[in-house]
């Protein structure tokens, strides 16, 4: 007979990853200028993504409430639509709108993604707190506490994705969402370190989403709602907390059950820095360009290059691309492509729109532009090629590049220049190049949504930091509603 041994019970201390996260969302003394300055462009460049997303019938068909009809009074507003909704819905829907297009902010390291996906969250419990605060004849929050919200989530999604890859383990990105959301409205609400830790730990022991969809042969819509689905469980996640509901101290740590154990063969997350506002002054902008970042200074090159072959196309012998290890791992896709989601991940389409448009857009990756044989004619012709000096330097702290090189080979032996772009106009290196290009971008995109007087008024506050920064969130979010 086996007596099995039972297991000593004992509930530990919180795990040491989910106390530091706590310890910093509670700080009040961020006083990067930077990072606030940067806070503010991403916030307007996020917005305007939204915006430009309504123009899209597969991201409207998504949005509003749950149940028709169910729309909750003085709750969260939705920005370029006319929903008010319960600070959950209301995150999902915005969410989504900055994220439907691939256009907002972006984070590259061991992990990527885009911190700005949590504006989500922050923004529609920001609308919620404050529309309730005032009901009760108490003060609203002001757009600073959005933009600190914004420095403090951009930082706990960075951080944790600079020396820890979720995505080799087959777990998409927007877990990082999920958690660094769950950390700043669990703070909102009034959380101490205690009740932080404990919503932490139910982001971490939730249910995480695969990469299945955003992979051939698999690549589909889901990856540009899947983090406003994140944001919103963070709100969510958040929200039950807040009313008692019990965290789990070794979520990470647990022997057999723990994420370490379940996910990454017992080992730890590493981490080259403390949480600081480090994330926020170096994040990366898509300024030019709807599509992947891994992919942003190859679609520089390609129009670059389109004045040499647009007359030439017929004459391609082969176009080569170097590129980084993450662009091979997820733009590498040859065959059929079957959706805006599925072409705005391949590489090979993104250039060959470059080299036949000399521009793109969104509306390239729609079925009516892709119907061009063009497109799949060149398509067949461009090799991709990992550089192993691209992949280092995308690593290097020092430098964070996302290089890309492109020449073409004609059929009469001739060729181009190689053109090589290390750094994307969005990125830090490039940053006072490409604000006036992004508050121009995001001018455009408040005109595809508000008559010009309106847009004129919207760009005049955003781009007066004080200004901006003391004024009452909803007086900002009324601004934006239709």
């Amino acid at each position: 007979m086996i007596t099995a041994i039972p297991e000593i019970n004992t509930r530990p201390d919180f795990d040491v990853e989910l106390q530091d996260i706590a310890h910093f969302v509670r700080r009040d003394d961020l006083d990067s200028v930077e990072a606030y300055r940067t806070a503010r462009l991403c916030l307007i460049d996020s917005l305007g993504c939204a915006f430009l997303s309504l123009r899209y019938p597969e991201c409207r068909k998504l949005l509003g409430p749950v149940v028709p009809g169910a729309i909750l009074h003085e709750g969260a507003r939705v920005p370029g639509t006319s929903f008010e909704l319960d600070p959950i819905q209301a995150a999902f829907n915005t969410g989504t709108m900055i994220r439907w297009l691939d256009y907002n902010d972006t984070w590259l390291a061991q992990e990527w993604g885009h911190p700005s996906d949590n504006l989500g969250g922050i923004l529609a419990m920001a609308d919620y707190l404050s529309r309730q605060a005032i009901k009760k004849g108490q003060p609203s929050l002001v757009m600073k506490d959005v933009l600190t919200a914004m420095i403090k989530a951009h930082e706990i999604q960075g951080v944790l994705a600079l020396e820890n890859s979720f995505n080799r383990v087959g777990l998409d990105h927007v877990v990082l969402v999920k958690v660094a959301t769950t950390a700043v409205i669990t703070h909102w609400l009034g959380g101490d370190h205690q009740q932080i830790c404990e919503a932490l730990s139910q982001a971490f022991v939730d249910g995480q989403s695969l990469r299945t969809y955003r992979h051939s042969p698999n690549t589909g819509s889901r990856k540009s709602w899947a983090a406003g689905d994140a944001t919103a469980r963070g709100v969510r996640l958040a929200m039950m907390t807040m009313k008692g509901e019990c965290g789990y101290p070794s979520a990470l740590t647990a022997k057999k059950w723990g994420l370490y154990d379940v996910y990454f063969d017992g080992k730890r997350f590493k981490f080259q820095r403390p949480y600081g506002t480090y994330v926020m002054e170096n994040v990366l902008f898509k300024i030019s360009y709807p599509a992947e970042f891994h992919a942003q200074t190859a679609v520089e090159c390609a129009i670059n290059l389109y004045p040499d072959v647009k007359d030439r196309l017929h004459e391609i012998e082969r176009v080569r691309i170097r590129t980084q290890e993450p662009a091979m791992r997820i733009l590498n896709k040859q065959g059929q492509l079957y959706n805006p989601a599925d072409r705005d991940h391949c590489l090979r389409y993104i250039v060959a729109i470059g080299l036949i448009q000399g521009a793109l857009t969104a509306d390239h990756y729609e079925d009516v532009v892709a119907a061009d044989p063009r497109i799949d004619s060149l398509r067949e012709k461009i090799e991709m090629i990992e550089d192993e000096n691209f992949s280092r330097d995308y690593l290097d702290p020092e430098k964070r590049s996302i290089s890309n090189a492109i020449q073409i080979f004609f059929k009469d032996g001739s060729h181009t220049p190689e053109i090589v772009i290390e750094y994307p106009i969005g990125h830090k290196r490039r940053r006072e190049e490409g604000i006036p290009l992004l508050e121009e971008k995001f001018y455009h995109n408040l005109l595809s949504r508000f008559p010009k007087v309106r847009a004129n008024r919207i760009v005049s506050l955003c781009q007066d930091q004080s200004q901006l920064e003391a004024m009452s969130v909803p007086e900002f979010m009324s601004m934006l509603v239709v």
